[in-house]
């Protein structure tokens, strides 16, 4: 393990022309201070987290001092933002230190979130705020320990700074983590500035330093974008089937490696509503819960189109259509593993789509429904509250279905519990965590709900509140695009 002063740095994408990038270093809080550090990923650095001088760590985490190796850049891009292209996006409020290899040749990217001003900061002052960094932090760790593809959190700095959005709010920091930032929008400005050999170098990048199976194939760029459709698609999948809705679907939200970037105005689904979105500005529910494997399935083309002096016609329809069949593969497989299904059979699907339909007619609660589904006996014995409210009808067609797998019980109900968890990031408990920190200094509850979110599969008896409906009052609620 190393001090955060011997970290390795391969900085490859600072070697790329100037175009795609502007050097910059971090604007520092002049009093930060570590509110944590997650000992996984500072392992994943091989930094070590034992016996750490705090107040020097929250220098080097907040920018205040530069890692050496580290070159600091905000990254170029643009995108479609609720379908619009704008041209005028990039690293607005963050900064790629550099990238870490650590002793197993793996490589992460360190981006700072909130490190004030850049050349695409549009004269907003660049910073983040302690409530959003709580979320990210929670949900990207969350996600990661539900399986769902992700960046990750190294830490959080806090600060005595005001910082102006809706209200006054203390400005925080936060260190992403990714194994590239790359995304469908770092392609976008270069080809509406028709700037194609741009698009080929970057094309090239991704290819030698992400997807470097493909590099010596003569095919590569269409194996390449064939394996970005998959993930794509596999990540929407399992998005939908754990009930996580990501809020702002714009394409420079969306990586190029196929995992969960830019937590904003997220939530995962409370009471069933196919058309829950949790972002306030979306009006006409452009990227609700229900929308998503067709907004991803736009963004893939956007991407596509791009591009296109790289590939065939034939080849950007047949990467669209991995993408199709990747979704509803890993979705309708995931789903028969949340009913306790052993295989698919003929009238499944629309077993499945009557039950989500039923679960919204009745405002039944979609993670504790499910997690009590592993309850259901052949005998039709039914304790939990979610499932008894669906009604004995249905109640009867599912044992009726899971008896004709001809499958054992407590096998059933152990694989069900594995893929249906007792405790997802619910918006109240994440606003609890704030709440503490923000009104009280207390930043004990963010490790408390980290540790727990990282068993989200586990019965753990001494945190069962975690598992409850939010307080009333206290259900999820549209966000804002600073949350």
């Amino acid at each position: 393990m190393k001090k955060i002063t011997e970290l390795t740095f391969n900085n490859t994408y600072r070697k790329l022309p100037e175009e795609f990038y502007h050097i910059v270093n971090p604007k520092p809080f002049e009093n930060p201070f570590l509110i944590s550090l997650n000992p996984q990923m500072a392992s994943e650095i091989d930094l070590d987290a034992a016996g750490i001088d705090e107040e020097e760590l929250a220098e080097y985490l907040s920018g205040k001092k530069l890692i050496p190796g580290s070159k600091p850049i905000a990254l170029y891009y643009t995108g479609h933002q609720f379908g619009v292209y704008n041209p005028h996006i990039g690293d607005g409020r963050a900064i790629l230190l550099g990238e870490v290899v650590n002793s197993k040749n793996k490589k992460w990217d360190l981006h700072l979130k909130g490190a004030g001003p850049t050349n695409y900061s549009r004269g907003f002052d660049g910073r983040a705020v302690l409530r959003s960094t709580i979320r990210e932090y929670l949900c990207s760790e969350a996600m990661h320990y539900l399986g769902i593809p992700t960046t990750r959190a190294l830490s959080i700095v806090g600060s005595d700074e005001k910082v102006e959005r809706e209200t006054t709010e203390t400005g925080a920091m936060l260190i992403r983590m990714a194994k590239s930032h790359v995304r469908f929008g770092s392609f976008e400005g270069f080809f509406f500035r028709g700037q194609t050999k741009n698009i080929r170098i970057l094309a090239d990048y991704v290819l030698a330093n992400l997807y470097p199976q493909y590099a010596d194939n003569p095919n590569g760029y269409r194996l390449m974008v064939n394996e970005i459709a998959k993930r794509t698609g596999g990540l929407i999948a399992k998005w939908q089937v754990f009930g996580f809705t990501h809020g702002v679907m714009n394409t420079d939200n969306m990586s190029i490696l196929g995992d969960t970037i830019d937590y904003g105005p997220y939530a995962f689904m409370e009471t069933y509503k196919s058309d829950f979105t949790p972002n306030h500005s979306d009006h006409f529910g452009r990227y609700s819960y229900k929308s998503q494997p067709s907004i991803g399935y736009w963004n893939l083309n956007k991407l596509l189109q791009c591009l296109s002096s790289l590939l065939s016609a034939d080849e950007i329809q047949e990467a669209l259509g991995e993408y199709r069949e990747a979704y509803a593969e890993s979705y309708l497989g995931l789903m028969a593993k949340k009913f306790g299904f052993d295989w698919f059979k003929d009238g499944d699907k629309k077993f499945i789509d009557d039950t989500l339909e039923l679960l919204e007619e009745k405002g039944i609660d979609f993670p504790i429904f499910f997690r009590e589904l592993s309850g259901v006996t052949f005998d039709a014995s039914v304790e939990g509250t979610e499932v008894k409210k669906i009604g004995k009808n249905w109640i009867d067609k599912y044992i009726e279905r899971i008896k004709s797998d001809n499958s054992d019980e407590k096998k059933r109900k152990k694989s069900m519990d594995l893929v249906n968890p007792k405790y997802v990031l619910r918006t109240y408990i994440a606003e609890n965590a704030i709440r503490q920190a923000i009104d009280n200094q207390d930043y004990s509850e963010i490790e408390k709900v980290r540790k727990i979110l990282m068993r989200p599969f586990d019965e753990q008896q001494e945190h069962e509140q975690y598992s409850f409906k939010p307080p009333e009052g206290a259900e999820v609620k549209a966000l804002s695009c600073s949350s």
